[in-house]
């Protein structure tokens, strides 16, 4: 199965098999917020995902770990 580019971009997958995923709205209106909550948007929090959800994500060597 082919997987989801748009959420893949999102997303990225450590040597151990944990996924990141990037903050959401992010966008050209950081620039007038507060340093707080422009770094806060910065940090990548884990997703936990079921081997079923991963794969038709994320597809291929992701869905294994790898």
């Amino acid at each position: 199965m082919r997987p989801n580019k748009s959420y893949t971009k999102r997303l990225k997958v450590t040597k151990a098999g944990k996924i990141l995923a990037r903050g959401k709205g992010h966008n050209h209106f950081n620039a007038k917020e507060r340093r707080r909550s422009q770094m806060k948007k910065n940090r990548m929090g884990t997703v936990i995902m079921t081997n079923k959800t991963r794969a038709r994500f994320l597809g291929g060597n992701a869905a294994l770990g790898r």
